[in-house]
C-alpha cells in the first residue's frame, strides 16, 4: 500500500532523488535498479532537475510532484490519495490532476482517490462512490452517477456549482410541473405512470441559460443576490419566494444587484425526484407521452 497525502509530506532531511529512492532502498533494490526507477519517475513528473534539492527548496508543485514519485516508486497493489492537489493553485491542480489521469492508465494498480471536488472525479473517470456523513449514497462509473444520480442527496454531493432544486405540483393529465405558485414547466421525461402531487425538482447550474435560444425553453425570473466572476465563467446567484438559484453562464458579464433576471430552461434538462429524494427521471431518459410514442 502507498499513499498520497493533502500535506506536501516528505523527509526533510533527504534529496529529492533520496525521497523517491527510500522504498526501493527498503526493498533492497540494487543502485542501478533504483537510478533507473527514479530517474523515469522524475522524468514522468518533471522533477529531473530538481533531483539533488531538498523539500524546502521547491514549491509545493515541486513537492507534491515528489510526493507522487515515491509513492509510485513502489509499484504497490494499492495506491491511496486523500485530496492530494487540494493545497496547491488552481494552475497547478489542473497541471498535476491531467498527469495523473495518465499515469494511473499506464499502470496496473487499484487507486483510490478522495476528492471533494466533482469535476475532478470527472476528470479522472473510472468508478466512484459518493459518500455523505460516512455513507456510501450510491457507487457506479463516474459518469453514470453524474448523468443519473439515484437520490437528490447524490446529486447534490455531486454537483459543484450546488444543483438547484424546487418545489414542485406535478399535474399528470396535463404533464406539466407548477413551481413559485405561478411558472408552467413541462416535464416530457416525466414516467407515464407518475400520479399527480408534489415532487422535487432538480436542475443544475449550466442548464440556466440567462438569454432564451429555443422556444420551448421555460422562464423562470428571479432576483439577483450575487454575481461571481471566474475565470471565463460567470456564476449568478439569485433568489425568489426564498429559494436559492445559481446559473452558470459562460464568458464575462456584470449583473446589478437586485435587479430581476430571467433564467431559462430547456425542461428536458430537468431530473425528477419524490419528496423521499428517490429519483424519478433523469436528462437521459427516453421522452414520453403521446406526442413521443408512448403508451
Amino acid at each position: 500500500v502507498a499513499m498520497v497525502y493533502q500535506q506536501f509530506i516528505n523527509y526533510p532531511s533527504l534529496t529529492v532523488f533520496e525521497n523517491i529512492a527510500s522504498p526501493l532502498r527498503i526493498a533492497r533494490q540494487s543502485e542501478s535498479a533504483i537510478r533507473e526507477r527514479v530517474g523515469r519517475l522524475a522524468e514522468t513528473l518533471r522533477i529531473t532537475p530538481y533531483l539533488s534539492r531538498r523539500p524546502a527548496e521547491l514549491s509545493g508543485g515541486q513537492q507534491q510532484r515528489t510526493a507522487l514519485a515515491r509513492a509510485l516508486a513502489r509499484d504497490a497493489e494499492l495506491l491511496l490519495l486523500d485530496e492530494p492537489l487540494v493545497n496547491l493553485d488552481y494552475k497547478l491542480r489542473e497541471e498535476l490532476r491531467s498527469e495523473l489521469t495518465q499515469l494511473f492508465a499506464q499502470r496496473n494498480t487499484t487507486v483510490v482517490y478522495a476528492t471533494t471536488e466533482p469535476q475532478e472525479a470527472l476528470q479522472l473517470g473510472g468508478n466512484t462512490a459518493v459518500l455523505a456523513a460516512g455513507r456510501v449514497l450510491q457507487f457506479g462509473p463516474t459518469t453514470r452517477i453524474f448523468r443519473r444520480p439515484a437520490t437528490l442527496e447524490a446529486a447534490r454531493a455531486f454537483s459543484d456549482p450546488p444543483l438547484n432544486v424546487l418545489s414542485a405540483a406535478y399535474d399528470r393529465g396535463a404533464r406539466r410541473a407548477r413551481v413559485f405558485g405561478g411558472a408552467d414547466l413541462a416535464l416530457p421525461r416525466a414516467p407515464d405512470g407518475l400520479d399527480s402531487g408534489p415532487l422535487q425538482l432538480g436542475v443544475r447550474a449550466h442548464d440556466f441559460s440567462m438569454t432564451r435560444t429555443s422556444p420551448a425553453q421555460a422562464a423562470i425570473t428571479a432576483r439577483v443576490d450575487l454575481a461571481e466572476i471566474s475565470g471565463s465563467e460567470t456564476y449568478v446567484h439569485l433568489s425568489r419566494e426564498g429559494v436559492s438559484l445559481t446559473a452558470q453562464a459562460p464568458g464575462v458579464h456584470e449583473y446589478a444587484l437586485n435587479e430581476l433576471r430571467t433564467l431559462y430552461l430547456d425542461p428536458a434538462d430537468v431530473y425528477g425526484f419524490d419528496m423521499n429524494g428517490r429519483l424519478l427521471f433523469a436528462p437521459g431518459d427516453a421522452l414520453t407521452g403521446p406526442e413521443h410514442g408512448a403508451n
